[in-house]
């Protein structure tokens, strides 16, 4: 998921250099829900990795 948001936000700096900014901004909207799932994601994960055996 980590691999789309960053792809997602390199598609957003080149749609802002060549100057569609409609693009710009929607890749830049897609990048950081993505990102922030990633975090819930592997902060969730993290937890749930930890516990101790039944």
């Amino acid at each position: 998921m980590l691999s789309w948001a960053v792809t997602f936000l390199v598609v957003a700096i080149i749609a802002g250099i060549v100057g569609l900014s409609g693009v710009a901004g929607t890749a830049t909207n897609i990048a950081y829900v993505l990102f922030v799932l990633f975090l819930i994601f592997s902060i969730v994960g993290m937890f749930m990795g930890r516990r101790p055996p039944a």
